[in-house]
Protein backbone atom coordinates (compact mmCIF):
# COMPACT_ATOMS: atom_id res chain seq x y z
CA UNK A 1 0.00 0.00 0.00
CA UNK A 2 1.15 3.30 -0.49
CA UNK A 3 0.16 5.02 2.87
CA UNK A 4 2.57 7.54 3.55
CA UNK A 5 4.69 8.19 6.93
CA UNK A 6 4.35 4.42 8.29
CA UNK A 7 0.64 4.51 8.34
CA UNK A 8 -1.30 1.45 7.96
CA UNK A 9 -2.05 -0.29 4.94
CA UNK A 10 -5.02 -3.05 4.44
CA UNK A 11 -3.53 -5.49 6.91
CA UNK A 12 -4.50 -3.54 9.60
CA UNK A 13 -3.86 -0.57 12.19
CA UNK A 14 -0.81 -0.80 14.28
CA UNK A 15 -0.76 -2.87 17.81
CA UNK A 16 -1.47 -0.76 20.14
CA UNK A 17 -4.06 1.44 18.54
CA UNK A 18 -7.21 -0.15 18.76
CA UNK A 19 -10.48 1.87 20.32
CA UNK A 20 -12.58 0.37 22.90
CA UNK A 21 -15.02 -1.50 20.41
CA UNK A 22 -12.26 -2.98 18.56
CA UNK A 23 -11.14 -5.00 21.84
CA UNK A 24 -12.37 -8.20 20.55
CA UNK A 25 -9.51 -8.11 18.03
CA UNK A 26 -6.81 -8.30 20.52
CA UNK A 27 -5.96 -11.54 21.07
CA UNK A 28 -6.68 -12.44 17.14
CA UNK A 29 -3.67 -10.03 16.59
CA UNK A 30 -1.57 -11.44 19.13
CA UNK A 31 -2.25 -15.04 17.37
CA UNK A 32 -0.90 -13.67 13.50
CA UNK A 33 2.25 -11.79 15.43
CA UNK A 34 3.09 -14.75 16.82
CA UNK A 35 2.68 -16.92 13.33
CA UNK A 36 4.44 -14.62 11.71
CA UNK A 37 7.22 -14.61 14.10
CA UNK A 38 7.21 -18.02 14.29
CA UNK A 39 7.35 -18.34 10.23
CA UNK A 40 10.50 -15.91 9.94
CA UNK A 41 12.47 -17.75 12.68
CA UNK A 42 11.82 -21.23 11.96
CA UNK A 43 11.75 -21.18 8.16
CA UNK A 44 8.13 -22.89 7.93
CA UNK A 45 5.76 -22.51 5.44
CA UNK A 46 2.63 -21.16 7.60
CA UNK A 47 0.83 -19.61 4.59
CA UNK A 48 -2.60 -21.28 5.02
CA UNK A 49 -2.73 -20.49 8.65
CA UNK A 50 -1.73 -17.36 8.44
CA UNK A 51 -4.35 -16.45 5.89
CA UNK A 52 -7.13 -18.34 7.62
CA UNK A 53 -6.35 -16.11 10.82
CA UNK A 54 -6.67 -13.10 9.07
CA UNK A 55 -10.09 -14.40 7.18
CA UNK A 56 -11.51 -14.71 11.13
CA UNK A 57 -10.07 -11.26 11.63
CA UNK A 58 -11.84 -9.91 8.19
CA UNK A 59 -14.86 -11.35 9.67
CA UNK A 60 -14.67 -9.88 12.83
CA UNK A 61 -14.11 -6.53 11.43
CA UNK A 62 -16.99 -6.99 9.47
CA UNK A 63 -19.24 -7.41 12.09
CA UNK A 64 -17.91 -4.94 14.15
CA UNK A 65 -18.63 -2.10 12.01
CA UNK A 66 -21.80 -3.00 10.90
CA UNK A 67 -23.06 -2.60 14.22
CA UNK A 68 -21.25 0.48 15.44
CA UNK A 69 -22.94 3.08 17.88
CA UNK A 70 -22.56 6.93 17.77
CA UNK A 71 -20.25 6.30 20.68
CA UNK A 72 -18.42 3.90 18.45
CA UNK A 73 -18.54 5.97 15.29
CA UNK A 74 -17.07 8.98 17.79
CA UNK A 75 -13.90 7.15 18.64
CA UNK A 76 -13.56 5.42 14.89
CA UNK A 77 -13.52 9.43 13.99
CA UNK A 78 -10.87 9.99 16.33
CA UNK A 79 -8.91 6.59 15.63
CA UNK A 80 -5.21 7.79 16.35
CA UNK A 81 -4.51 6.25 13.10
CA UNK A 82 -7.26 7.70 10.82
CA UNK A 83 -5.78 9.63 7.66
CA UNK A 84 -5.32 13.22 8.64
CA UNK A 85 -5.64 15.89 5.74
CA UNK A 86 -1.80 15.67 4.59
CA UNK A 87 -2.35 11.99 4.34
CA UNK A 88 -5.41 12.67 2.16
CA UNK A 89 -3.80 15.11 0.19
CA UNK A 90 -0.56 13.36 -1.23
CA UNK A 91 -2.94 10.44 -1.99
CA UNK A 92 -5.58 12.52 -4.00
CA UNK A 93 -3.30 15.47 -5.08
CA UNK A 94 0.06 15.83 -8.06
CA UNK A 95 2.26 18.53 -7.47
CA UNK A 96 0.73 19.41 -4.24
CA UNK A 97 3.03 23.06 -2.66
CA UNK A 98 1.64 23.52 0.50
CA UNK A 99 1.39 28.04 1.68
CA UNK A 100 2.15 28.92 4.59
CA UNK A 101 1.02 31.98 7.30
CA UNK A 102 -1.73 34.64 7.55
CA UNK A 103 0.18 37.48 6.49
CA UNK A 104 -0.80 39.01 9.89
CA UNK A 105 0.50 37.03 12.28
CA UNK A 106 2.00 33.52 12.46
CA UNK A 107 1.38 30.26 10.69
CA UNK A 108 -0.53 27.35 12.25
CA UNK A 109 0.21 24.18 11.87
CA UNK A 110 -3.56 22.99 12.91
CA UNK A 111 -4.42 24.55 9.36
CA UNK A 112 -3.07 23.11 6.33
CA UNK A 113 -3.75 24.11 2.76
CA UNK A 114 -2.35 24.96 -0.45
CA UNK A 115 -2.46 24.13 -4.06
CA UNK A 116 -2.19 20.95 -5.89
CA UNK A 117 -3.73 19.19 -9.02
CA UNK A 118 -6.16 16.51 -9.26
CA UNK A 119 -6.14 14.84 -12.69
CA UNK A 120 -6.44 17.87 -14.79
CA UNK A 121 -7.79 19.99 -12.32
CA UNK A 122 -5.55 22.50 -10.46
CA UNK A 123 -7.67 23.40 -6.88
CA UNK A 124 -7.06 24.36 -3.34
CA UNK A 125 -6.93 22.15 -1.02
CA UNK A 126 -7.74 23.61 2.85
CA UNK A 127 -7.80 21.33 5.72
CA UNK A 128 -7.31 20.86 9.54
CA UNK A 129 -4.08 18.74 10.65
CA UNK A 130 -3.83 16.46 14.08
CA UNK A 131 -0.82 15.41 15.30
CA UNK A 132 0.53 11.21 15.28
CA UNK A 133 3.28 11.58 18.23
CA UNK A 134 3.47 13.61 20.52
CA UNK A 135 5.90 16.37 19.02
CA UNK A 136 3.78 16.71 16.37
CA UNK A 137 0.28 17.12 18.32
CA UNK A 138 2.33 19.73 20.24
CA UNK A 139 2.99 21.37 16.78
CA UNK A 140 -0.54 20.78 15.52
CA UNK A 141 -2.05 21.72 18.87
CA UNK A 142 -4.08 18.49 18.46
CA UNK A 143 -5.90 19.95 15.40
CA UNK A 144 -7.19 22.94 17.45
CA UNK A 145 -6.87 25.48 14.86
CA UNK A 146 -5.87 29.14 15.90
CA UNK A 147 -7.55 32.85 14.62
CA UNK A 148 -4.19 32.68 11.99
CA UNK A 149 -5.29 29.50 11.20
CA UNK A 150 -8.42 30.56 9.88
CA UNK A 151 -7.07 34.10 8.45
CA UNK A 152 -4.61 31.81 6.71
CA UNK A 153 -7.39 29.42 5.34
CA UNK A 154 -9.62 32.49 3.68
CA UNK A 155 -6.50 34.06 2.47
CA UNK A 156 -5.72 30.58 0.18
CA UNK A 157 -9.52 30.94 -0.54
CA UNK A 158 -9.33 34.36 -1.92
CA UNK A 159 -6.47 33.03 -3.70
CA UNK A 160 -7.99 30.36 -5.32
CA UNK A 161 -11.05 32.81 -6.37
CA UNK A 162 -8.50 35.26 -7.58
CA UNK A 163 -7.13 32.20 -9.79
CA UNK A 164 -10.91 30.58 -10.69
CA UNK A 165 -9.93 27.48 -9.03
CA UNK A 166 -12.29 25.38 -6.86
CA UNK A 167 -11.88 24.77 -3.42
CA UNK A 168 -11.90 21.95 -1.20
CA UNK A 169 -11.64 21.97 2.49
CA UNK A 170 -10.88 18.75 4.53
CA UNK A 171 -12.49 19.51 7.96
CA UNK A 172 -11.26 17.21 11.07
CA UNK A 173 -11.06 18.67 14.49
CA UNK A 174 -12.29 18.99 17.86
CA UNK A 175 -13.16 22.51 17.66
CA UNK A 176 -11.49 25.48 18.00
CA UNK A 177 -8.60 26.64 19.89
CA UNK A 178 -10.00 27.96 22.85
CA UNK A 179 -6.99 29.35 24.95
CA UNK A 180 -6.95 33.15 26.38
CA UNK A 181 -4.50 33.99 23.61
CA UNK A 182 -6.99 33.08 20.96
CA UNK A 183 -9.78 34.87 22.55
CA UNK A 184 -7.15 37.91 22.76
CA UNK A 185 -6.40 37.51 18.92
CA UNK A 186 -10.24 37.34 17.87
CA UNK A 187 -10.65 33.59 17.36
CA UNK A 188 -14.69 34.16 17.33
CA UNK A 189 -14.38 37.38 15.14
CA UNK A 190 -12.19 34.99 12.37
CA UNK A 191 -14.38 31.91 12.29
CA UNK A 192 -17.44 34.68 11.87
CA UNK A 193 -15.62 36.05 9.26
CA UNK A 194 -14.46 32.57 7.31
CA UNK A 195 -18.24 31.55 7.25
CA UNK A 196 -19.82 35.12 5.95
CA UNK A 197 -16.69 35.31 3.41
CA UNK A 198 -17.08 32.11 2.47
CA UNK A 199 -20.78 32.65 1.50
CA UNK A 200 -19.47 34.88 -1.15
CA UNK A 201 -16.67 33.09 -3.46
CA UNK A 202 -17.41 32.70 -6.82
CA UNK A 203 -15.97 29.58 -7.38
CA UNK A 204 -16.87 25.79 -6.20
CA UNK A 205 -16.69 24.74 -2.63
CA UNK A 206 -16.83 21.61 -1.45
CA UNK A 207 -16.30 20.36 1.97
CA UNK A 208 -15.71 16.86 3.13
CA UNK A 209 -15.77 15.84 6.77
CA UNK A 210 -12.93 13.08 7.11
CA UNK A 211 -12.65 12.79 10.89
CA UNK A 212 -14.26 15.47 13.87
CA UNK A 213 -16.57 17.97 12.76
CA UNK A 214 -16.49 19.74 15.67
CA UNK A 215 -18.52 22.81 16.21
CA UNK A 216 -17.17 26.38 15.38
CA UNK A 217 -13.79 24.80 14.47
CA UNK A 218 -15.39 23.62 11.75
CA UNK A 219 -18.02 25.73 10.43
CA UNK A 220 -15.13 28.02 10.04
CA UNK A 221 -14.04 26.19 6.83
CA UNK A 222 -17.55 24.16 6.28
CA UNK A 223 -19.83 26.53 4.48
CA UNK A 224 -19.89 24.71 0.60
CA UNK A 225 -21.63 24.15 -2.52
CA UNK A 226 -21.54 20.37 -1.51
CA UNK A 227 -21.22 18.94 1.96
CA UNK A 228 -20.13 15.46 2.40
CA UNK A 229 -19.23 13.22 5.10
CA UNK A 230 -17.41 10.05 5.50
CA UNK A 231 -18.99 7.07 6.40
CA UNK A 232 -17.91 7.01 9.93
CA UNK A 233 -17.17 10.96 10.50
CA UNK A 234 -18.96 12.89 13.07
CA UNK A 235 -20.15 16.60 12.86
CA UNK A 236 -21.74 18.09 15.97
CA UNK A 237 -22.27 21.27 17.57
CA UNK A 238 -20.19 20.07 20.70
CA UNK A 239 -17.97 17.11 21.21
CA UNK A 240 -20.43 14.25 23.11
CA UNK A 241 -18.25 14.54 26.38
CA UNK A 242 -18.76 18.38 27.01
CA UNK A 243 -22.24 17.87 26.05
CA UNK A 244 -22.80 14.90 28.84
CA UNK A 245 -20.37 17.46 31.36
CA UNK A 246 -22.99 20.30 30.90
CA UNK A 247 -26.20 18.37 30.27
CA UNK A 248 -25.72 16.04 32.99
CA UNK A 249 -22.75 16.85 34.95
CA UNK A 250 -20.47 13.71 33.93
CA UNK A 251 -18.48 13.97 30.99
CA UNK A 252 -18.51 9.74 31.39
CA UNK A 253 -21.83 9.88 29.92
CA UNK A 254 -20.85 10.94 26.60
CA UNK A 255 -22.10 7.38 24.89
CA UNK A 256 -25.34 8.89 25.98
CA UNK A 257 -24.65 12.49 24.55
CA UNK A 258 -23.58 10.77 21.41
CA UNK A 259 -26.91 8.96 20.33
CA UNK A 260 -28.49 12.04 21.31
CA UNK A 261 -26.94 14.34 19.40
CA UNK A 262 -27.31 12.41 15.97
CA UNK A 263 -23.53 12.76 15.37
CA UNK A 264 -23.33 10.29 12.60
CA UNK A 265 -23.31 10.51 8.99
CA UNK A 266 -26.28 9.33 8.55
CA UNK A 267 -28.36 10.98 10.88
CA UNK A 268 -26.32 14.31 9.34
CA UNK A 269 -27.88 13.14 6.17
CA UNK A 270 -31.33 12.73 7.34
CA UNK A 271 -31.01 16.15 8.98
CA UNK A 272 -30.05 16.95 5.11
CA UNK A 273 -26.93 18.89 6.99
CA UNK A 274 -24.79 17.13 4.40
CA UNK A 275 -25.52 15.91 0.92
CA UNK A 276 -23.40 12.82 0.40
CA UNK A 277 -21.95 10.08 2.72
CA UNK A 278 -19.19 8.75 1.50
CA UNK A 279 -18.37 4.81 1.81
CA UNK A 280 -15.31 3.71 3.68
CA UNK A 281 -13.28 0.78 3.06
CA UNK A 282 -14.18 -2.65 4.99
CA UNK A 283 -13.11 -1.72 8.75
CA UNK A 284 -12.67 2.30 8.16
CA UNK A 285 -10.05 4.66 6.87
CA UNK A 286 -7.56 3.99 8.88
CA UNK A 287 -7.20 0.53 7.69
CA UNK A 288 -6.58 1.49 4.07
CA UNK A 289 -5.91 5.13 2.95
CA UNK A 290 -4.95 4.44 -0.77
CA UNK A 291 -8.67 2.62 -0.86
CA UNK A 292 -10.53 5.66 1.22
CA UNK A 293 -8.45 8.45 -0.85
CA UNK A 294 -10.00 7.04 -3.72
CA UNK A 295 -13.42 7.15 -2.78
CA UNK A 296 -13.15 10.57 -1.32
CA UNK A 297 -11.56 11.50 -5.24
CA UNK A 298 -14.25 9.92 -6.61
CA UNK A 299 -17.01 11.87 -4.66
CA UNK A 300 -15.01 15.28 -5.40
CA UNK A 301 -14.85 15.12 -9.18
CA UNK A 302 -18.18 14.14 -9.56
CA UNK A 303 -19.28 16.97 -7.39
CA UNK A 304 -16.95 19.05 -9.15
CA UNK A 305 -18.43 18.06 -12.76
CA UNK A 306 -21.67 19.26 -11.23
CA UNK A 307 -20.66 22.65 -9.89
CA UNK A 308 -18.53 23.98 -12.60
CA UNK A 309 -21.70 23.87 -14.93
CA UNK A 310 -23.19 26.64 -12.94
CA UNK A 311 -23.12 29.97 -13.04
CA UNK A 312 -21.66 32.30 -10.32
CA UNK A 313 -24.91 33.55 -9.73
CA UNK A 314 -26.01 29.80 -8.96
CA UNK A 315 -23.15 29.10 -6.90
CA UNK A 316 -23.85 31.92 -4.96
CA UNK A 317 -27.65 30.97 -4.94
CA UNK A 318 -27.17 27.46 -4.25
CA UNK A 319 -25.23 27.59 -1.23
CA UNK A 320 -26.58 30.36 0.32
CA UNK A 321 -29.85 28.47 0.13
CA UNK A 322 -28.36 24.92 1.30
CA UNK A 323 -27.61 26.33 4.76
CA UNK A 324 -30.85 28.52 4.71
CA UNK A 325 -32.99 25.76 5.00
CA UNK A 326 -31.49 23.99 7.78
CA UNK A 327 -32.66 23.88 11.07
CA UNK A 328 -35.89 23.07 10.12
CA UNK A 329 -38.52 21.73 12.70
CA UNK A 330 -42.37 20.65 14.02
CA UNK A 331 -43.77 22.68 15.84
CA UNK A 332 -47.55 21.16 17.68
CA UNK A 333 -49.81 23.07 18.10
CA UNK A 334 -54.03 23.00 18.56
CA UNK A 335 -53.63 22.33 14.32
CA UNK A 336 -51.14 19.82 14.75
CA UNK A 337 -47.71 19.48 13.64
CA UNK A 338 -46.69 21.95 11.22
CA UNK A 339 -42.81 21.86 10.04
CA UNK A 340 -41.04 25.07 10.07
Amino acid sequence: MANPSGTPGASGAQAGTLVDFERPLEELRRQIEKVERLTREQGLDRTAEIAELRAQEDRIIDELYANLSPWDKAQTARHPRRPYALDFIRLLLEDFTELHGDRLFADDGAMVGGIGRMGDQWITVIGHQKGRDAQERHKRNFGYAKPEGYRKALRLMRLSEKFRRPILCLIDTPGADPSVPSEERGISEAIARNIREMFTLTVPVICVITGEGGSGGALGIGVGNRVMMLEHAIYSVIAPEGCAAIIWKDAKRGAEAASALRVTAADALDLEVIDEIIPEPPGAAHRDYDAASKLVRSAVERSLQQLQGLSTDELLEGRYQRFRKLGRFLETGVNGAQPR
